[in-house]
């Protein structure tokens, strides 16, 4: 155990910081990352300042708090933008396409055909053939316009 926390306890340090990091590309969450930085540096540290195991632990313990903190703020600050954010919306993925009325849409209710599937849709009475525009959407159902 003294070895671990003692004088070549900066080994294991920088393993578990380089264990976190690899844990942090594995399972991307945003939080070991700030662990593994604050372990590599107590493993620096301790590997140039010839400090016990008990000031070891205060250092991480001391340093991951900060580096979570502050991560935290600075992810506040500065939000991860989507690269695409309606990947998980089919409904505004929808706006904007050309739709086909497969049941009489009829009192502002009906069924529109889109690709492969068929949508509930409200919008303006319209029979079965016609070609409507997708204008938004309402959770699962879509708002449907006459093509102008």
């Amino acid at each position: 155990m003294d070895q671990l926390l003692g004088i070549n306890a900066h080994w294991g340090w920088l393993a578990l910081g380089l264990l976190l990091a690899v844990g942090e590309m594995a399972i991307p969450g945003v939080f070991l990352i700030w662990l593994a930085g604050a372990a590599i540096v107590t493993g620096l540290v301790s590997w140039v300042v010839p400090i016990g195991p008990a000031l070891q632990i205060v250092l991480f313990v001391g340093l991951a708090l900060v580096s979570v903190f502050m991560g935290r703020n600075w992810l506040r600050a500065n939000p991860i933008e989507s690269a695409d954010p309606k990947m998980n919306d089919r409904g505004a993925r929808a706006v904007g396409e050309t739709v086909l009325v497969t049941q009489v849409i009829e009192g502002g209710s009906g069924r529109v055909r889109l690709g492969d599937s068929e949508w509930l849709a409200r919008g303006p009475d319209a029979e079965p053939g016609t070609r409507m525009r997708v204008a938004g959407h309402d959770g699962a159902v879509l708002l449907v316009e006459h093509l102008h």
